[in-house]
């Protein structure tokens, strides 16, 4: 079981990211899946979560608006696109998944907002 995230970096505010994660080794299109992001000295945070079939998306309060999740099933993927990025959106940002009561997390992309 593997998730491999990319396409983190260095953005001024106001600025977009994509965010991708690569799922292999698991039957992918029967989990949902997770965006988490964890900044300096703060516990890690629950970004956004899509369902298994991806028809259902959930969001926390401070990225609802400017964050979308979305899922390829055949391609094994899931994206997070990240607008209108703040300074208080650095983070390292992981993709998880829950298989069998057991989290499942890639090494994280490091997402930097700064002008």
């Amino acid at each position: 079981v593997q998730l491999v995230e990319s396409g983190g970096g260095l953005v001024q505010p106001g600025g977009s990211l994509r965010l991708s994660c690569a799922a292999s080794g698991f039957d992918f299109s029967s989990y949902a899946m997770s965006w988490y992001r964890q900044a300096s000295g703060k516990e890690r945070e629950l970004v956004a979560r899509i369902s298994s079939a991806g028809g259902s998306q959930n969001y926390a309060d401070s990225v609802k608006g400017r964050f979308a999740i979305s899922r390829d099933n055949a391609r094994k993927m899931v994206y997070l696109q990240m607008n209108s990025l703040k300074l208080e959106d650095t983070a390292v940002y992981y993709c998880n998944t829950r298989r069998f009561l057991v989290d499942v997390w890639g090494q994280g992309t490091q997402v930097t907002v700064s002008s």
